[in-house]
């Protein structure tokens, strides 16, 4: 950083008598606000809770499970097909998220493309009541879920970006743990008033046509564009260092980018190395989820109601657990967080490996046990990044977060399906996962939670 670009001493917090971790965060950005206010962190969170209606219901439980049914087509072509769709999706945000997250901090309008990319997703979302089910409406519901899941990671990572905005230094673990803790829980109420209201058809939905989901995504729609609102109305626009950059071209915003992540490794080369263990534990993380219901019913003997039963369990174990151990964060530290947040899945992974034969008792217990890490990791992972990134440059570093999780996001599928393969036996692919969060620890280990200063 440039000494022009350093803050007056009035705006810095003051950080005599502190610990070392307290310290070190203080690097999380010179422009952030000298004290936390309950109001902006209330409503950066409730943009959180609001996006659980396209992370729970169109991704993961609802919309999806829809759209692969017989309706659209042969079982086996539709999944495969959506999983194309999602491969093009995430090979698009790759590409674009850290040249879009550069040149919102550069424009000062982050903000602004925080609400443009969130509505986008809001208008997809309800456009997905026009899926019927029938065959020739699966490429519309492909590409609505397809471009829905590249503008949420564009929002994605605009919103990443405020969180040194919302947050002090001795805060941000706290305040980014409330964010994650508030999506859980925001999704726990929707998918309730979803499972229950439109599936199970308290509201007397007609079950017919695929009204009860179709009617469910423009219930979702609605929520997160309600709940997306109080961020946009409550912080401020940013107006921090990265503003202050020289404005380029969009195509000239990639040679920018080279020479950025060229100064990171040579500047600052822990951050790279934490971009990518973060992507190979998060993509481990991610397939605690994915895979878990799959696990339930195969291995387990869930019911399809037992399933959705225990994921709501799993967020409420995973929210309380990440709203709470958000203040360790800021006592310790996010690396010992994410480490033994790690550390206990691994274990809680084998666990369930080796005493699969136990019965749903087994799951009920040492698979909630694995939700009750993930939450934490997640959180601290967010932190750690936002500790260590130069100010200035949030949504470019953030947008180089979505990206590398999505480089390696072919990894947990692949060991588990590999895993599976070989065995012939489905609880095999627990060792898969755990292999890819142990392969994300160990490479998380050498990297230093030490924040660098880097010279425009």
């Amino acid at each position: 950083m440039n000494s022009s670009d350093t803050p007056p001493a009035s705006r810095l917090p003051d950080f005599a008598g502190t610990t070392p971790t307290d310290a070190m965060a203080a690097a999380v950005d010179a422009d952030g606000p000298a004290r936390t206010s309950g109001r902006a962190v209330l409503a950066w969170g409730l943009w959180d809770w609001g996006s659980a209606a396209f992370n729970a219901v169109v991704t993961t439980f609802v919309f999806t499970v829809y759209l692969t049914s017989e309706s659209f087509g042969a079982s086996g072509t539709v999944e495969a097909q959506l999983g194309w769709a999602l491969a093009g999706a995430g090979l698009l945000i790759a590409l674009l998220a850290p040249v879009t997250g550069q040149r919102s901090d550069t424009s000062g309008r982050r903000k602004l493309w925080l609400a443009v990319n969130t509505y986008i997703v809001v208008a997809m979302t309800a456009a997905m009541v026009f899926v019927a089910p029938d065959p020739a409406y699966l490429w519309l519901g492909l590409l609505l879920v397809a471009a829905g899941n590249i503008f949420f990671e564009f929002a994605g990572v605009n919103y990443n970006a405020m969180l040194s905005q919302v947050s002090t230094p001795r805060s941000i673990g706290r305040v980014s743990g409330f964010g994650w803790g508030m999506g859980y829980v925001g999704g726990i109420v929707l998918l309730l008033i979803v499972y229950f209201g439109f599936i199970q058809g308290l509201f007397g939905v007609p079950d017919e046509d695929g009204w009860p989901v179709r009617l469910a995504m423009v219930v979702s729609a609605v929520w997160f564009g309600l709940f997306a609102l109080p961020v946009l109305l409550t912080v401020p626009e940013y107006r921090g260092a990265g503003a202050r950059r020289e404005r380029i071209g969009f195509f000239a915003s990639y040679a920018r980018l080279g020479r950025d992540i060229a100064r990171l490794w040579r500047e600052s080369r822990h951050t790279v190395w934490f971009l990518l263990a973060s992507a190979v534990f998060r993509d481990g993380l991610a397939g605690v989820f994915t895979f878990g219901g799959v696990l339930a019913a195969s291995v387990f003997g869930f019911s399809a109601g037992e399933v959705i039963i225990f994921a709501i369990a799993a967020n409420v174990v995973a929210g309380v657990s990440t709203i709470a151990v958000g203040a360790l964060d800021d006592k310790l530290g996010a690396k010992p967080v994410i480490v033994a947040a790690l550390i206990g899945l691994v274990v809680s992974g084998l666990l369930v490996f080796f005493l699969h034969d136990g019965g749903q008792i087994v799951f009920w217990t040492a698979g909630l046990a694995l939700c009750l890490f993930v939450g934490p990791a997640q959180s601290a992972s967010r932190t750690f990044l936002a500790r260590i990134i130069p100010a200035g440059r949030e949504g470019e570093v953030f947008g180089l977060y979505a990206t590398t999780g999505r480089a390696v996001s072919f990894l947990a599928p692949t060991m588990f399906a590999l895993f599976v393969a070989l065995s012939g036996e489905a609880y095999y692919g627990i060792l898969g996962i755990v292999l890819v969060l142990l392969a994300g620890l160990l490479l998380l280990l050498p990297v230093r939670a030490t924040p660098q200063k880097i010279a425009d």
